[in-house]
């Protein structure tokens, strides 16, 4: 029973299909292998009752013959997503005991399509972090391990419950939101794959906000045929958000050939960054060789924005927090702090937001607020916007001539140890260094494993597709994922 929580989605779809194994079967080997790992502190709200139900249901409507594919899927949902009538907290004590009366337009998808949720998972706080280590419940630890070394090492986050729970194996597929690689960083970290989509290709509505320009949904799977599955139900217009794009949703599993030739591949240079480790320059020249072998056509290109992306999106991202964390009062939901006797409305205000927020979010709310004031406004905040055009520009002057996909490393380093870099928010944010340009264009970008280093982790590539080319995307990846033949999995120490 329990190596049924090791199955692919689409392997548990076709055997469903066949009648070999029943959803509910799948389920009750998911909330065992849960039960299990409470020492990865991935889930932070079990929902077993929920999932029982959703799977019995799914077990009737395959028998009738009318199931989508994700449907009887067991999933975890990262806890951004709001869930009716199930904590959704945002992995933040501001919204302790925040129980929403509604279901984001994701999940819904998702279990309209027949899915089960297992749970809520956890996540830094608001999203704001690389290394889970934000978060209200405590840290997640990602299953790998540096051989014999007992040290605790970091999912990567902000979705780093999503990525330790896929990796090992407590549910068969996840849900993320990518703001600045916060579903690419932590699936390089942990092995697994994950996929942000073009910006409006999922609907942001009933996700808690980080920063709204930037936010996307995406799903976290085992490999990349189960991330077409998965995303391909969480897609479509939705007409509550006003960025989501009225865009017919294809069939990104059918696009799955594998066959990548006459396809151009391009190589940027200025992604080659000073002290980058050995390891991540010879796996990116790996994955450059095996795209080639497959019958693509490499050629070397500029996005001469890049380096400014960083300190663009540190001023962007903690500017839209702060206005989206302006609500976080205590006046209608969640913690509302205990007043002194004469203490006023902004006494309460004052209160509430110092107790509710943790220290990273507190920095970037006041960060935000700062670029956001009268003097620096221009200063800052306006001149992020206007380098965050050229780098978009930076990639259409490229796909205008004609490339196909952008290959580059996924992350700076494999998993580091929990603790290292939290005392220097500056190093910790150079861990988005790859993948914040993906979010500041709006473009569909996917992590996959490709290596291991000499430690014995993971390593990921990073594929960056043109907009609203997913399936194209994808298939890139299936191609780069079949060269490489990464199959490793942690070795079961919780």
């Amino acid at each position: 029973m329990a190596d049924l929580s090791k199955m692919k989605i689409s392997e548990a779809r076709d055997a469903m299909r066949a009648g070999d194994v029943s959803s509910v079967d799948l389920t009750e080997a998911c909330l065992g292998a849960i039960e299990g790992a409470g020492v990865l502190n991935a889930f932070v709200h079990n929902t077993p009752e929920i999932a029982m139900d959703q799977a019995k249901a799914a077990d009737a409507r395959i028998k009738a013959g009318d199931a989508p594919a994700m449907c009887g899927i067991p999933l975890g949902i990262k806890d951004l997503f709001c869930t009716k009538g199930v904590a959704s907290q945002a992995a933040s004590n501001i919204l302790g005991g925040f129980k929403p009366e509604y279901e984001s337009t994701v999940t819904t998808q998702l279990f309209d399509a027949g899915a089960v949720m297992l749970g809520k998972l956890n996540m830094d706080e608001f999203a704001m972090g690389s290394s889970n280590e934000t978060s209200c419940y405590g840290d997640v630890i990602n299953p790998w391990r540096r051989g014999n070394d007992e040290a605790k090492l970091t999912p990567g986050g902000s979705s780093g419950g999503s990525a330790a729970a896929v990796a090992a194996d407590l549910c068969l597929g996840a849900t993320g939101t990518d703001t600045g690689g916060s579903i690419r960083q932590p699936a390089a970290f942990a092995g697994i794959t994950g996929i942000k989509p073009t910006y409006g290709r999922c609907s942001r509505w009933g996700i808690v906000a980080f920063a709204s320009s930037l936010d996307q949904a995406g799903p976290m799977t085992k490999d990349v045929r189960d991330a077409a599955i998965m995303l391909e139900a969480m897609c479509g217009h939705d007409a509550k958000d006003s960025t989501s794009v009225d865009l017919a949703v294809p069939d990104f599993e059918a696009m799955l050939t594998g066959d990548v030739r006459g396809k151009t591949i391009g190589i940027p240079r200025e992604y080659r960054m000073d002290g980058m480790p050995d390891e991540i320059e010879a796996l990116w020249a790996e994955g450059r060789k095996m795209l080639e072998d497959a019958g693509a056509k490499i050629v070397d290109i500029s996005l001469p924005h890049t380096k400014y992306a960083l300190p663009a999106y540190y001023v962007i991202a903690p500017a839209e927090a702060s206005s989206n964390l302006a609500r976080y009062d205590g006046v209608r939901y969640g913690h509302r702090a205990s007043l002194a006797q004469g203490d006023g409305i902004t006494e309460m205000y004052e209160k509430t937001r110092a107790e509710g927020f943790g220290p990273e979010v507190q920095r970037r709310v006041m960060v935000g607020t700062y670029v956001l004031s009268a003097g620096f406004y221009d200063a800052y905040y306006n001149r992020a916007r206007k380098v965050r055009t050229l780098i978009k520009k930076d990639f259409e002057d490229v796909f205008a001539q004609g490339v196909d996909a952008i290959l580059t490393p996924a992350t700076p380093s494999s998993a580091f140890e929990l603790g290292m870099e939290m005392d220097d928010p500056v190093q910790m944010y150079l861990n988005d260094v790859f993948t914040v340009t993906v979010n500041l264009a709006g473009l569909p970008g996917i992590a996959v494993p490709a290596g291991m280093d000499k430690q014995g982790l993971p390593l990921g590539l990073q594929l960056i597709g043109r907009p609203w080319e997913e399936g194209d995307l994808l298939n890139t990846a299936y191609a780069l994922e079949q060269a490489a033949g990464f199959v490793a999995k942690p070795a079961k120490w919780w």
